[in-house]
């Protein structure tokens, strides 16, 4: 079967809510990624056969195909197509799904997998928030749904809190966890961990001022344990807070995906290799348990064991999450989030998956490093897995 490569990699720096980047119209952060992975590769743009973004909140600025507006607003020429795809919170990680499945199943050669979004301009829950507010009727669920899982709607932060309680979690363990996600994402950003993955912008300061947007805005560089502890939590009497949570975030990421046959056709370079592909499905309450399965299912399709491997990336959507992931795995803590994660980098929605495989092959390159596996918890109860391999 044909390889899937990774030639480029790159992604923009998070942005706060109402932050650095909060005057980018998100087809433009979008934009700046596809001309960002075209310089890094130095491919002729025309050669791109698609374009698949992931996107979340597909309203307002983001609706009405973002995929499309993003290469429209890009150097890309208009004859280069594209789709949007929504996976939650996995948008972007399946878009480099379908990007090496495209390419190793010979269809086509030279595919972007990316994802955006714009947390500021587009806030989280506006596909059904909006229609409320014009009278309309927005729920999600239908009653069948409803009725067939005990529920009257699905949430994360209590998907979240049902991991903390199944697994006896203690909110000084979840602070912990949090704090140490600012100090490694601190660490990483202060000795230019990030500097080859990170596509350099124009952003705003406070007062409106230009300045030059290359560092992921909500590391906490002084973080503490008296800091995390004086949060309040999310849920009566829960553990879950916003501290010990991922960051609402703007930005986009994207990989530049080709075959053989394209790196030999336009004298490209690997990164990487697409190893392996899984995603899994289970319970939709406490929809955030799923990496787990997802990674036993990539290894075992993959033949390899955590042996095997020498990097995680598994999304910090909360703390809970990647604690309870290494105590059902028993994988390493040393080799999980080496750079930190979502709790201290942010997490872009559907841009985060694309985010995280471009960390992670960058960290893997940068440490001499073989094989690095991916997974995230995603709405719904499902998760995606990648297994990659540096070159």
């Amino acid at each position: 079967m044909p390889e899937a490569y990774i030639v480029a990699a790159k992604r923009t720096a998070g942005g706060k809510r109402g932050g650095a980047l909060r005057d980018w119209h998100p087809a433009d952060l979008g934009a700046a990624v596809l001309d960002a992975l075209v310089a890094d590769s130095e491919i002729d743009p025309a050669a791109i056969e698609d374009v698949i973004m992931g996107c979340v909140s597909q309203a307002g600025e983001q609706a009405f195909h973002i995929g499309r507006s993003a290469v429209l607003a890009s150097s890309l020429p208009e004859s280069v197509p594209a789709v949007t795809i929504d996976r939650q919170c996995g948008s972007s990680q399946q878009s480099l799904h379908f990007a090496a499945q495209a390419v190793m199943s010979g269809t086509q050669d030279v595919v972007v997998a990316a994802g955006v979004e714009s947390m500021t301009r587009v806030p989280m829950g506006t596909p059904f928030v909006a229609p409320a507010k014009a009278g309309l009727p927005s729920d999600p669920w239908s009653p069948a749904i409803k009725e067939r899982f005990g529920v009257s709607q699905f949430s994360q932060f209590v998907g979240a809190e049902m991991i903390a309680q199944k697994y006896q979690m203690t909110r000084e363990a979840l602070d912990s966890f949090a704090l140490e996600s600012h100090r490694k994402a601190s660490a990483a950003t202060e000795t230019g961990a990030f500097a080859d993955e990170i596509v350099l912008l124009d952003g705003l300061d406070r007062e409106g001022n230009t300045i030059r947007h290359d560092r992921d805005e909500g590391i906490r560089h002084d973080a503490s344990m008296e800091g995390l502890a004086s949060l309040d939590p999310l849920t009566d009497g829960g553990v879950i807070t916003a501290g010990n949570a991922s960051q609402i975030c703007d930005g986009a990421a994207g990989l530049l995906v080709v075959s053989e046959r394209a790196l030999k056709a336009h004298g490209l370079t690997p990164l990487a290799r697409v190893d392996a592909l899984a995603v899994t499905a289970g319970d939709p309450v406490m929809m955030l348990w799923e990496p787990i399965p997802a990674t036993a299912k990539l290894l075992d399709r993959a033949g390899r064991s955590h042996a095997d491997i020498d990097l995680y990336e598994v999304n910090e959507a909360f703390a809970s999450v990647p604690l309870a992931w290494l105590h059902e795995t028993g994988a390493d803590p040393d080799k999980l989030n080496v750079n930190g994660g979502a709790i201290a980098l942010g997490h872009p929605l559907g841009g985060t998956g694309a985010k995280l495989a471009t960390t992670m092959i960058h960290a893997l390159k940068a440490r001499g490093q073989r094989f690095g596996l991916q997974t995230m918890c995603e709405g719904g109860g499902i998760a995606n897995a990648t297994l990659i391999e540096a070159l």
